[in-house]
């Protein structure tokens, strides 16, 4: 038997411990298993999960429906199918795909309103967005054609500091980004997570938030062991960004000189997180700022308001109303913008409401799990992206007030059948008024949820129907009384605009499941 040195006898305990810290999972994707020594693997596994990755990445599209129905009928849970399909969606295009991205951000909203249905309906949301999943991979060339592979070397710098992460993505370097978070992503994932939002924070683009938010989101279905491939997926968008920027020789996005700015002007790092509750004026009024001016001030409101000890659930809550607004407010696709998908008229897809709420939601979301200065810091920059996109809309916001008047039922089980009629006939603004009617005579907002559900599953909604369904969910069960039903009305408009146009795949879906 060949003798083995003492240090290299350490090394091998120190390597076996780091598996042992970390799970098979991580360390596969890391390229620290087997690959230990000299030899490199190319390939990007993931253990026990790969065959129902595999599954999603090369099964033929008209067998797929099929082929996940018998893995439901065989015992795979629903959420194994999700983690299967998000971690396909990410090794094969690492958030560098936009219809790629955009489905893997769909896939754990569909995933909660799966939840949300019954029993034997439960698998049709997510049916939708794997068939969309593979769909996209097999365009792309399946697992022939993949951008993640295992992260081999070490960085050039150490990674330690908070800013080191954002200073590769600046740099454009793609191979010292995918290093350095690598490294960090060996320790605390939440600490590395923290690091990887100064990179997030650097730029305004609803893809680079929403895709950030629900990649850490996302590790609750997958599993912990998996968290670095997901995020990876923010670390290649964020850097990709940046060359791109740099070779259009665009100038630098302004947010990365006002937000050190504010910060430093309100000592808001390091500082905790405030406890003062805005009344509803107060909430109204930060909005309404948010809302109407522009960025900078927007961004300052925010920081002030931070200074001055508000609580970011309050500030958080200005910030999703000024979005609301925009959907609400909304005057339609301009005919120079619209598409056989997205018709002259229509709210659905990416329009600046659906967008910012999106956006919104995210920051919001991100502000919740992560450090005080990273909370202080995407509250600013959420305000900052939210702010700015109101001026050619009309003071008026729906539900019309005149069309309010002509909805005289008041029965709930009259109206939501009203309401299913409207938004059939793709008439956003009685849709809108008659569900806010609905929800000023008090009947119960489950309901309207259920109906809505039901369209936010059939429909493909240009790639939003699920995110923006599930923003709304999360936004109305965080709102006070005073502003829940603002959040229903602006999805029922939004399902208004986007009916008509069923999704791939939910048709054989129904079929196959016998719904």
């Amino acid at each position: 038997m060949m003798s083995q040195s003492r240090r290299d006898f350490l090394a091998d305990v120190g390597r076996g411990m780091l598996v042992a810290s970390l799970g098979s999972g991580l360390t596969l994707e890391l390229g620290l298993s087997d690959a230990f020594a000299e030899e490199t693997v190319e390939k990007l596994s993931f253990g026990s999960i790969e065959p129902l990755v595999g599954l999603m990445q090369d099964t033929p599209l008209d067998k797929l429906i099929p082929a996940l129905a018998k893995q439901l009928a065989e015992g795979t849970e629903l959420r194994q199918l999700v983690a299967a399909g998000a971690l396909a969606n990410a090794r094969t295009f690492g958030g560098q795909d936009y219809i790629g991205h955009h489905t893997f951000m769909a896939l754990g909203p569909a995933f909660a309103m799966s939840k949300e249905m019954p029993e034997a309906s439960r698998a049709l949301p997510v049916f939708k967005v794997l068939y969309r999943n593979t769909n996209r991979i097999h365009e792309r060339g399946g697992s022939k054609v993949e951008m993640l592979h295992p992260v081999h070397g070490e960085p050039a710098e150490t990674a330690e500091k908070p800013d080191d992460m954002r200073e590769a993505t600046r740099k454009a370097d793609m191979t010292e980004a995918e290093r350095r978070f690598a490294k960090l992503a060996k320790n605390e994932i939440g600490e590395a997570y923290n690091h990887l939002l100064f990179s997030v924070q650097d730029e305004v683009d609803v893809h680079r938030v929403v895709l950030a938010w629900r990649a850490w989101s996302t590790i609750d279905i997958t599993g912990k062991e998996y968290a670095h491939t997901l995020l990876r997926q923010s670390v290649r968008y964020c850097t990709d960004n940046e060359i791109t920027r740099l070779k259009q020789k665009r100038p630098e996005p302004g947010i990365r000189a006002l937000l050190p700015k504010l910060l430093d002007e309100h000592k808001l790092p390091g500082k905790a997180a405030g406890t003062k509750k805005g009344d509803d004026a107060w909430v109204t009024q930060l909005a309404e700022i948010i809302y109407g001016t522009n960025r900078d001030q927007a961004a300052a409101a925010v920081a002030a308001a931070l200074a001055e000890g508000m609580s970011p659930e309050s500030i958080g809550e200005a910030m999703s109303l000024a979005a609301n607004q925009l959907v609400l407010r909304d005057p339609g696709r301009p005919k120079a913008w619209a598409s056989d998908a997205k018709p002259v008229g229509s709210v659905h897809g990416d329009s600046p409401g659906v967008h910012a709420s999106d956006s919104a939601n995210a920051w919001r979301n991100i502000s919740r799990v992560s450090n005080a200065r990273n909370t202080a810091a995407s509250l600013i920059v959420g305000a900052y992206h939210t702010a700015g996109q109101s001026g050619t809309f009309p003071k008026e916001s729906h539900p019309m007030a005149a069309l309010l008047e002509k909805v005289t039922a008041t029965e709930s089980a009259v109206l939501l059948k009203e309401a299913d009629g409207a938004i059939r006939e793709k008439d956003q603004a009685r849709a809108a008024a008659i569900i806010s009617k609905y929800g000023q005579l008090g009947h119960a907002p489950k309901d309207v949820f259920n109906l809505l559900l039901g369209f936010a599953t059939s429909e493909d909604g240009a790639l939003h129907a699920e995110k923006y369904y599930r923003t709304v969910s999360e936004e109305f069960a965080a709102a006070r009384p005073a502003f829940k039903w603002r959040y229903l009305t602006a999805l029922a408009r939004v399902t208004a605009s986007e009916f008509g146009s069923t999704a791939p795949g939910y048709a054989e879906a129904k079929r196959v499941l016998k719904v």
